[in-house]
């Protein structure tokens, strides 16, 4: 399978993107990434991969840390340089933080409210209240309660719940399963099935790699701020490679791999695009 283009997937389109931290050196190196319409898109690599420099870009998060964007990023054909994080939401972009970054001590009803603030109609405003409680009836369940109170999965659920308020046609997901337990994580890629299903695209950015595999479609995999392996998730080769990446390969290992590509497989390499 190609790579997506952008004329055939709509959506989030990165091309030739790269992002720079002042002196510190870049962390993007022109990378391509598509996360078409309606799809659950994953993200891989290892911590310095670059997969949070790629959702700073996207977010608008960048002009904190310093960072500087060059190539090109848009969704549904408008430009997402220089937008600003309060821009992106309102052009239907939401990130879900790593580590869940919920107001502990606001109630989950509370939570919710203030995710849903950037909707100025108060009907869309219930009519995704009404979504979220029912992808989460748990939430229903404990409205009145602190959210400090909830376990980490709740507090994971809480977090979606209150991007989702926002009723965005992109969602951003860092890192959900992170520090939970395997019956959770299962749960909560469900919900990320759900979500895609009512048509909200979502960019999955995980280091579980077998449970990002499992919900998403297509897959990328950072390396050194390069898409060093993409392909489609039906791709048995994909899931060869992802495999061999994630068992402590050597980065040594991990570039020679990259500069010699399977061309017997569907599976797209870095060195391929160039």
């Amino acid at each position: 399978m190609t790579q997506h283009s952008s004329s055939e997937a709509g959506g989030l389109v990165a091309a030739g993107l790269g992002l720079t931290y002042g002196a510190a050196g870049r962390a993007l190196d022109g990378i391509d990434i598509v996360v078409p319409e309606g799809a659950v898109v994953a993200l891989l690599g290892a911590n310095g991969a670059g997969k949070t420099s790629f959702l700073r870009a996207v977010s608008g998060n960048t002009r904190r840390h310093r960072a500087t964007v060059t190539g090109e990023l848009t969704y549904r054909g408008r430009s997402l340089v220089g937008a600003s994080p309060a821009q992106t939401v309102r052009r239907g972009i939401v990130q879900v933080p790593e580590g869940r970054r919920i107001f502990t001590s606001l109630s989950v009803a509370e939570n919710l409210a203030v995710g849903g603030l950037p909707e100025r109609s108060p009907a869309k405003r219930r009519e995704a209240l009404a979504k979220v409680l029912g992808l989460f009836p748990l939430l229903h369940d404990r409205r009145n309660q602190p959210a400090g109170l909830l376990s980490g999965g709740e507090q994971q659920m809480l977090a979606m719940g209150r991007a989702l308020m926002a009723s965005p046609s992109l969602i951003l997901l860092d890192e959900p399963s992170l520090g939970l337990a395997p019956k959770m994580i299962a749960a909560v890629m469900d919900v990320i099935r759900d979500i895609s299903a009512d048509g909200t695209s979502v960019l999955l950015i995980e280091q579980n790699a077998a449970a990002a595999l499992a919900v998403a479609q297509y897959a990328y995999v950072l390396s050194l701020g390069r898409v060093a392996l993409q392909g489609p998730t039906s791709d048995a080769a994909l899931m060869d490679e992802v495999t061999k990446l994630y068992l402590g390969v050597s980065h040594e290992r991990e570039e020679a791999a990259v500069a010699t590509p399977a061309r017997s497989t569907t599976l797209t390499r870095w060195d391929d695009q160039h």
